[in-house]
């Protein structure tokens, strides 16, 4: 009897035992199941971004998001930080080429630039409620942006034609927009195509009214040209209908002062350029080999380009900072607080990094929303506070005195005139 009892209470433990670990293993069970449902729906990933194409430029890359550190750092009441996600316009870059069969010095649009787009990351910071700071993370291209290409004559002759009202001239941008009047808000109303020929009825500034085989309506004067593209253009074709560039342009030069209108051209002319920029504080000869980006940047988007120039001075030491010299980036376009460095654009040449500086200011600091611009653009005047010095400080620079420090520059350069 004692023997069947004592198996009997054998069994019974052994049971109780397998019924016990089975409880467990499924308690196990629920909890992996339940860790990874909720801890995987709060991981957060960042992609590096790269280029799809040489056209990309590649902002920064993206930085590594430390999930634990976010939940902990908005723990605290009086600290909190976000990050969030927005779609920007990716600027175009302008690359210059020189023409040898163009006369010198002669500046025409073989292709339109086109913006991309791009998803911007950025990261907020708030104290006791209110925002204290804000970054760019990263940024991801989302749509290439499409080079705007300019040639610049680099002939053995100098023309000083200008275009009159009867002139026949021809397209040189891959595409030119028709419009109902010489204002880029009006209806658009035909493309033509590269060497479309056109005849010039009237000229207001830079629009010209033209009649063609196609339309009738003003194109912008930068995407046409007086020399037929089917005719080699010699020397003895050329006419001096006016004075010189030199002569005309020194009469409507912009005087200086601290509170000029930073949205009109200087009004110098390529040589006074080169004689301003030529310095021997600009050791690797840096502005004085681009000077003529200065002049150029003038004719397409009605900047100063001694203004333009003084940033570039003040930003890069005269072209002697990191960024200017591996970079080719004069301005630190780009270099934000968390990773100046990576963050900054990469140019090719200082021509590209001359331009898209020169875009910028004109697009968001030195005029106001809806303002007709460059390239069939209107003026999105995000920064906009007046188009001086002291407006562009405001926004631009967190140094109160930078405005200060650039028109001292200016003021350098204008006295060498």
């Amino acid at each position: 009897m004692k023997s069947k009892e004592k198996s009997k209470k054998y069994l019974r433990l052994n049971i109780k035992n397998i019924i016990l670990f089975i409880t467990f293993c499924i308690i196990i069970l629920y909890m992996y199941i339940f860790y990874n449902i909720y801890f995987e729906r709060n991981k957060v990933y960042a992609k590096e971004t790269s280029a799809e194409t040489e056209n990309n430029v590649i902002i920064s890359s993206a930085e590594q998001i430390n999930l634990e550190e976010i939940i902990s750092n908005n723990f605290n009441e009086n600290k909190k930080e976000e990050y969030f996600v927005e779609e920007a316009e990716l600027e175009y870059i302008t690359k210059y080429n020189t023409n040898p069969e163009l006369p010198k010095g002669m500046i025409q649009v073989v292709q339109e630039g086109r913006e991309g787009t791009q998803e911007i990351t950025k990261k907020r910071i708030y104290e006791n409620g209110q925002v204290v700071s804000e970054e760019q993370v990263s940024a991801k291209v989302t749509k290439a942006a499409i080079n705007k290409i300019v040639e610049i004559g680099g002939g053995s002759y100098k023309s000083n034609y200008k275009v009159a009202v009867g002139d026949t001239v021809y397209v040189t941008s891959d595409r030119l927009s028709v419009y109902v009047e010489p204002n880029d808000n009006s209806e658009k109303i035909a493309t033509l195509e590269k060497g479309n020929e056109l005849k010039v009825t009237e000229i207001q500034n830079e629009w010209y009214k033209i009649t063609s085989a196609y339309t009738i309506g003003y194109v912008k004067s930068e995407s046409t040209t007086y020399i037929n593209p089917n005719s080699k253009f010699e020397e003895e074709n050329t006419i001096n209908n006016n004075t010189s560039e030199g002569t005309a342009n020194s009469k409507t030069k912009t005087p200086l002062s601290f509170d000029m209108a930073l949205n009109k051209p200087s009004g110098l002319t390529l040589e006074e350029f080169k004689k301003v920029l030529t310095d021997s504080k600009d050791k690797n000869k840096i502005f004085q080999n681009n000077a003529e980006y200065f002049y150029y940047i003038e004719k397409q988007y009605n900047i100063n380009g001694v203004f333009v120039a003084a940033v570039g001075i003040h930003e890069s030491s005269w072209g002697t900072s990191k960024l200017a010299t591996e970079k080719n980036n004069l301005f630190g376009y780009g270099a934000y607080d968390s990773n100046p460095y990576n963050g900054a654009y990469n140019f090719s040449n200082y021509s590209e990094s001359i331009d898209l500086i020169a875009r910028v200011f004109v697009k968001y600091y030195l005029n106001p929303k809806g303002t007709s611009i460059y390239d069939n653009e209107k003026a999105q005047g995000t920064y906009y506070n007046g188009a001086t010095l002291s407006g562009v400080n405001t926004k631009y620079a967190t140094d109160k005195n930078w405005a200060n420090g650039v028109y001292n520059h200016m003021k350098y350069l204008y006295n060498k005139l």
